[in-house]
């Protein structure tokens, strides 16, 4: 079935503290994304950011956000005050994050909603620490040991505590009881809320496209508590880390350093780690789009401690027997594969042995060969075709730096030869969403014709990303309509269902005056 969608993270939802929340404004967007006939909203990863702000290198792949935590419905609630919300400064520029005031004033509020909690008699907070125990208690106790030593990286805590199972870990646990608890309070916050506005995206007609990073953060609750499922030594130490060759673009490489995984190990499990991320993946979203999937037929493997990725090797992931595993384990597996880059004849058999979709950008489309696989005359149906991503510059920003062949190439593929850049930015929406390609997300700066003010990121730098935010009456009520109007020339427009239940219709009424 042909559908469409919109690109566009959590944090960069208009709110009226700080940043993009689970606020009144997320079902504002979601009615907007109904109005325009798309039927999938693509987000960026949810969980906690730390140093650079990356969602990307978050320290718990299964934890939430507290930034994202609505505090309008805390004061609802009674659990905080307007005026306290108010008092705070949440930055003098309300189209950017400001990062560094959400850290120092976001967790003071949290922290006094949470004295304010009666959790002892809350039977629904009971269920939930019962209910997510096997990863919240890890991720609870390692933010509060993490914060009781002002922030410091688990690899250079003392021995004893970088242990998750030694005796002064079950004494630091005691001691700190009432920090654990306030971290799993944040993430009984974050559960509530995420699962109320996902129930009523669905209710829209909206599905929830989760963005999931094939590695996890060296610094993570992940890798303290399961160390033995990452290459890292007796000592604590990760023997190798993450990353990609040099190339025309990079002449050292990349040097991510996350950890990589010990695939024997997880293998010897019955990938157990993996059927529970993706299990859970599954609850919160409706669909997965696998980040460096390449990962998985094979990774680049870099002594730690390098500066640079020149020393990397390549080495076998675990292959399709992964996916098999998981396709019979993980209930609604919906996957789509970031199979973006140069990739082998081994990849692209991988990528289609396991019948997920892969991915298409067109801003990769126009490389001077005009032969590239990401032209759209070359698609088969079976993928999802974008105009750029959130590592890519806004298409608007994209086509202001073209030069020469590919200028042209670009304008003459879309028979835009003459006219203004935003006649050619929706010339290429146009492309996209005529292209034979069953899903096809746009990011939504690419609809608002923005130029690189409001790029997401750029991959390899810091300071300046994952911080645009869309302003209140930006996705006015014309660009809706031509949104609409588009999905419906090029058949992306969703099927007239069964009318549903008045209870229905009460419910998703009574959620929207929430």
């Amino acid at each position: 079935m042909r559908a469409s969608g919109v690109l566009m993270g959590i944090s960069s939802l208009p709110s009226s503290y700080g940043i993009g929340c689970f606020s009144r404004e997320a079902y504002e967007f979601v009615d907007k994304l109904a109005e325009a006939g798309q039927q999938y909203w693509q987000i960026l990863p949810l969980g906690p950011t730390g140093y650079g702000d990356s969602p990307y290198q978050s320290c718990s792949t299964f934890a939430g956000n507290p930034y994202f935590i609505s505090l309008e419905d805390l004061i609802q609630e009674g659990l905080l005050t307007k005026e306290e919300c108010d008092a705070c400064d949440w930055g003098k520029d309300s189209s950017y994050v400001d990062y560094e005031k959400m850290y120092h004033n976001r967790f003071p509020l949290l922290r006094k909603a949470y004295e304010r909690a009666d959790l002892e008699n809350d039977s629904e907070y009971q269920g939930f620490v019962r209910e997510y125990q096997i990863w919240l208690k890890d991720y609870a106790l390692y933010m509060a040991i993490k914060n009781s030593r002002k922030g410091e990286s688990w690899l250079d805590w003392p021995e004893e505590l970088r242990d998750r199972n030694s005796g002064y870990v079950r004494k630091a646990e005691n001691e700190l009881s009432e920090e654990v608890e306030f971290y799993c309070f944040q993430q009984y916050l974050f559960e509530k809320q995420w699962k109320k506005l996902k129930k009523y995206a669905n209710k829209k007609g909206i599905r929830i496209i989760g963005d999931v990073p094939i590695y996890v953060a060296l610094d993570s609750a992940d890798v303290w508590a399961n160390p033995e499922m990452f290459q890292i030594g007796e000592d604590y130490v990760p023997e190798a880390v993450a990353g990609c060759p040099p190339d025309a673009f990079s002449a050292t490489g990349q040097l991510w350093g996350n950890p990589l995984y010990d695939w024997k190990k997880h293998k010897a499990t019955g990938y157990a780690w993996w059927i529970q991320r993706m299990t859970y993946c599954m609850e919160r979203y409706d669909v997965a789009r696998i980040d460096h999937f390449r990962g998985f037929d094979e990774y680049y493997s870099i002594p730690y401690g390098d500066e640079t990725a020149k020393n990397g090797h390549w080495e076998d992931g675990p292959g399709l027997e992964l996916f098999d595993v998981l396709k019979k384990n993980v209930p609604g597996l919906h996957v789509i594969a970031e199979d973006l880059g140069f990739l082998t004849d081994s990849v692209i058999k991988l990528v289609k042995d396991t019948g997920f979709p892969g991915m298409k950008v067109l801003q990769f489309a126009f490389d001077g060969s005009e032969d590239s696989s990401y032209l759209p005359h070359k698609y088969e149906k079976n993928c999802v075709v974008y105009t750029g991503t959130h590592d890519n510059e806004t298409t608007k920003g994209w086509l202001e730096g073209l030069q020469g062949h590919d200028k042209d190439f670009v304008r003459a593929y879309i028979n835009c030869y003459d006219k203004p850049v935003n006649d050619c930015v929706w010339g290429l929406i146009r492309t996209a969403l005529s292209s034979v390609a069953d899903l096809a997300v746009i990011p939504v700066q690419d609809y608002l014709c923005l130029g690189n003010e409001a790029r997401m990121n750029a991959p390899s730098t810091l300071g300046l990303n994952w911080r645009w935010r869309i302003g209140r009456e930006m996705l006015s009520d014309i660009t809706v309509y031509t949104m609409r109007e588009l999905n419906r020339i090029y058949g992306r427009l969703p099927k007239p269902e069964e009318p549903e239940t008045k209870e229905l219709e009460n419910d998703v009424q009574t959620e929207a005056a929430l």
